[in-house]
């Protein structure tokens, strides 16, 4: 490891900057006899600056890595100021000051946000959470029903709860547990597989969804040019180009209907079938993008010089051959796009998926059974919930505050880590994702940056579940679900105030 000052390398570090110098110098010398008389100002313009560059450069690698080195020696330098440093910085820097004798210390730690539960609790009470909730929570724009939780992550006591054990419509919230049911039964690292493979009896190339929605135009370049170099090897002369759906059972679409919020329900499209180059939100969508991909397959074949016939659908024979492989990115990846963009077509696909994995078939029946099972193994409270979808685009789901806030805390704990991308992939209040636009400062919800919350909105439905680490450093779980509302925006406002009155309090 590299010398940091004031670590007991001062003196390796002061070589190391004068052998740099002492170099330059050399070299300025020899440079200095060739450079014509009338251009030597110039040059010794330059290279003055350039030595200065040289000398600080050098100083910042003998200093070490960034955070090993500079702001390790930043740390040291302000703990040898004392502790009381921070209040009297303006006396201790005067010039002239004695630098202190004894050695620094190393720099205070800040205090762990997930400390052992016998440390000392500076945990919201519930009487003080209540004080500050509840007025907020009985706000005229929650709507009929407003329901909420809040945990203390590090010991999982409920904090506050109000209504929290009541299942009720949790909208784009039950990615969540959509999320959370993939990553336990799959794993963070796991990726979803679209393959071409050689069907000997059809004389032809089959392409087998796999249920990637992210597939993108270039990734099925890639896998045209690998399919066609694997042909050539082969010496197969493909008459036609086919295509396996197979992977998914049941209707195609939503119970919603056609809706520029998702796309039919097929393993096999390319960007979410969208049709106007868009990557999120909603969008008009292709009405058969199974179909329309294997077009775009064929034709991508016949670039990289491998000709077929018609496309249409097919059946992959169990032991064909794979002549190409593309695969998405990890799973942990997956869950925090769909999260942090509430991507209702990767949601629906990663709930079958997790189906498939615990024996349910790939529809809604399945992913209802499956998402319920894998959260009941996590010892979460699933009484009365009800996965329609995974979405949450249906108004048949059914899922409880207390819910919501158990699995944010149960994601944040050391034994679960193949559950941290469900925080990771939270929005961050006023800069990513679909809280971007929210939490302004306006007096009443400055929490910008604060708040890492997973949003949801139906017509009459708004709800919001998350994370904070509040004004006395715990972090803190929560989930708020309202019903009945009239006004989006106004139920959304609330929705936040109520978050950032979590991240505020303290409420000793």
């Amino acid at each position: 490891m590299r010398g940091t000052p004031g670590d007991g390398s001062d003196a390796t570090f002061r070589d190391t900057v004068r052998r740099a110098g002492a170099r330059w110098v050399r070299q300025a010398r020899q440079r200095w006899r060739t450079v014509p008389p009338g251009r030597r100002t110039r040059w010794l313009t330059t290279g003055s600056a350039a030595v200065g560059l040289t000398v600080s450069l050098t100083a910042v690698g003998a200093a070490g890595p960034w955070d090993s080195g500079q702001r390790t020696a930043e740390r040291a330098r302000a703990t040898a100021l004392g502790a009381d440093s921070g209040v009297r910085h303006t006396e201790d820097a005067r010039p002239g000051a004695a630098e202190p004798e004894r050695r620094p210390a190393p720099a205070p730690s800040a205090r762990a946000v997930l400390g052992p539960a016998g440390a000392a609790d500076t945990a919201p009470t519930r009487a003080g959470l209540t004080a500050a909730l509840r007025p907020l929570l009985d706000a005229p724009a929650l709507g009929d029903t407003a329901t909420g939780t809040v945990v203390d992550t590090a010991t999982g006591r409920t904090l506050f709860d109000s209504g929290g054990g009541r299942a009720v419509v949790p909208a784009s919230t039950v990615k969540l547990a959509t999320g959370a049911a993939a990553l336990t039964v799959l794993g963070p690292d796991h990726r979803l597989a679209t393959r071409a493979v050689w069907d000997e009896d059809g004389r032809r190339v089959v392409l087998v969804g796999g249920g990637d929605p992210t597939l993108t135009g270039d990734r099925l370049a890639r896998l045209a040019e690998a399919t066609a170099a694997a042909v050539r090897k082969r010496g197969l002369a493909p008459r036609a180009v086919g295509y396996d759906v197979s992977r998914y059972r049941g209707p195609k679409r939503h119970p919603i209907g056609v809706n520029d919020n998702l796309a039919p329900l097929t393993p096999l499209m390319l960007n979410a079938a969208r049709t106007d180059g868009s990557t999120r939100g909603p969008a008009p969508r292709a009405a058969d993008p199974a179909a329309e991909a294997a077009d775009a397959f064929a034709a991508l074949l016949a670039e990289a010089g491998v000709r077929t016939g018609r496309t249409g659908p097919a059946r992959a024979p169990g032991d064909a051959p794979v002549l190409g492989t593309d695969r998405s990115a990890p799973m942990a990846a997956l869950v925090e796009r769909m999260l942090t963009h509430s991507d209702n077509d990767l949601a629906e696909a990663l709930a079958r998926h997790t189906a498939l994995a615990v024996g349910e078939p790939a529809d809604f029946t399945g992913t209802r059974a499956a998402t319920r099972k894998v959260l009941d193994s996590l010892g979460l409270p699933v009484d009365g919930t009800v996965f329609a979808d995974g979405s949450g685009l249906s108004r048949d789901s059914r899922v409880s505050a207390r819910l919501l806030a158990a699995l944010l805390s149960t994601a944040a704990r050391p034994a679960h880590p193949e559950l941290r991308p469900l925080l990771t992939g939270l929005p961050v209040a006023g800069f990513t994702g679909t809280l971007s636009r929210r939490y302004a400062a306006d007096g009443t919800t400055d929490a910008a940056g604060l708040v890492r919350a997973k949003t949801g909105t139906l017509t009459g439905v708004n709800t919001l579940a998350g994370q904070v680490v509040d004004a006395e450093g715990r972090l803190l779980s929560f989930a708020f679900l309202t019903t009945g509302t009239t006004d989006a925006r106004g139920a959304q406002d609330a929705l936040d105030r109520l978050a950032a009155a979590v991240a505020a309090c303290g409420c000793r």
